[in-house]
């Protein structure tokens, strides 16, 4: 039998639970871990009182190797699926090689005191995953993730060779606060706040945060404010899809949310740094987190849809073609399953899936490797079968989903 360890207790922690119980025949015995366990303990008693399934709970630091280590051996664990925080994902890599356990993320690797992401660190470890004979795979939550499986996708299928490729990432969700954000806001908020930046013709190009804005035409939802920020996938995108000339990244954001964080910013509290606040050391952003909604209590709140796909250009026998290949999810649908708003829900089922398809065998190569490395249908087939149902629609050009506002 699979032994299954779940490190992330949060929204999307959550979700993994959830739906590993749901596939218990493929997971095993499920043990769900965080630094605080009376999270886990909460998650286990939601999965237990849903579906009647046993979630066993631990507590561990995974800013620690050897605790990682301990509990792995402890539980005798056949994968770990990392949804703690990005700063830890390095000591979660290290401490599955020291057991010769597979490993599987949502969110490459970040430095804590830099607000940067890279996978830089996280391929480095490829050769000794190699060497152990385990597997690692990286971003396997919607974007990264599901968004990179549907440009494999799409090349496997569609095209002979892709040219353009633009991510569309829209959440129409409303959970009724002035400001929150729908997952960790310390990731949140670094992220959207950074430099934006996107690839064309070989090289990188960096733009001023939330410079570029287009809008878009979002199927189910309408026409939404869609910003450039720098996204992972596209690291690892550049060097897979054939043909590749440009990729872009886009998220929806109201003009609130962005007048919000910009007043933050403008006042120091999105700084990294630490300040002193009498006589006491702390980080600006940190406090922040503090004061905002968790996002793991956001479910019950937040009404309507989230919308993420990807419009991609090229050729097929020397033709030029794009199409829109997108899913839709209803926040309230997500709740009702799994007691998580649509944002977790469509990290999580994706971790579960890519999980999934390594303890079966069929996604399994020694070595670290990203979604896009491997036949994308087997993953497109559970993502209907799991609650992500997927379109795909033919357009004329990619000014086809574009709004002039």
């Amino acid at each position: 039998m699979n032994k299954t360890l779940i490190i992330g207790a949060g929204g999307v922690g959550n979700v993994v639970a959830f739906k590993c119980a749901m596939n218990k025949d493929t997971f095993g015995e499920i043990t769900l871990a965080s630094r605080t366990l009376s999270k886990c303990d909460d998650i286990a008693s939601n999965v237990k009182a849903k579906l009647g399934v046993d979630i066993a709970t631990a507590q561990v630091d995974a800013d620690s190797v050897e605790e990682l280590v301990s509990l792995i051996r402890k539980v005798d664990a056949s994968i770990v699926i990392n949804v703690a925080l990005p700063y830890q994902d390095l000591t979660i890599m290290d401490a599955c090689v020291a057991c010769g356990v597979d490993y599987l993320d949502t969110a490459n690797y970040e430095h804590p005191d830099v607000a940067k992401f890279e996978y830089k660190e996280q391929w480095a470890r490829d050769q000794v995953f190699r060497e152990q004979h385990i597997m690692g795979l990286l971003g396997s939550g919607f974007d990264p993730g599901v968004t990179n499986v549907f440009c494999a996708y799409a090349q496997k299928h569609y095209f002979d060779e892709i040219h353009t490729i633009d991510i569309l990432d829209c959440n129409a969700g409303d959970h009724g606060y002035a400001f929150a954000t729908n997952f960790n806001p310390e990731i949140n908020l670094r992220e959207v706040s950074a430099k934006g930046r996107y690839w064309e013709n070989g090289e990188w190009i960096e733009t001023e945060p939330m410079a570029i804005k287009q809008v878009w035409d979002y199927p189910e939802i309408g026409a939404k404010d869609s910003y450039l920020l720098y996204h992972e996938e596209m690291e690892s995108l550049v060097q897979n899809i054939k043909g590749l000339k440009r990729i872009r990244f886009f998220m929806t954001f109201g003009q609130s949310y962005l007048t919000h964080m910009k007043c933050l910013e403008n006042v120091g509290m999105l700084g990294i740094e630490p300040v002193m606040h009498n006589g006491v050391e702390i980080v600006p952003i940190e406090f922040l987190k503090t004061l905002l909604p968790d996002p793991a209590t956001l479910g019950e709140r937040t009404k309507g849809k989230t919308n993420i796909g990807i419009v991609a250009t090229g050729l097929k026998d020397g033709k030029e073609k794009t199409i829109y290949i997108y899913q839709v999810s209803v926040h309230e649908k997500c709740y009702e399953e799994v007691m998580s708003q649509g944002v977790s829900y469509t990290t999580g089922v994706p971790a579960m899936i890519g999980a999934k398809l390594m303890l079966e065998g069929i996604w399994h190569k020694e070595g670290v490797y990203n979604m896009e490395q491997f036949d994308p249908d087997p993953f497109m087939d559970e993502l209907n079968k799991q609650g992500l149902p997927w379109k795909i629609m033919e357009l004329d050009s990619a000014d086809a989903l574009r709004v002039d506002k």
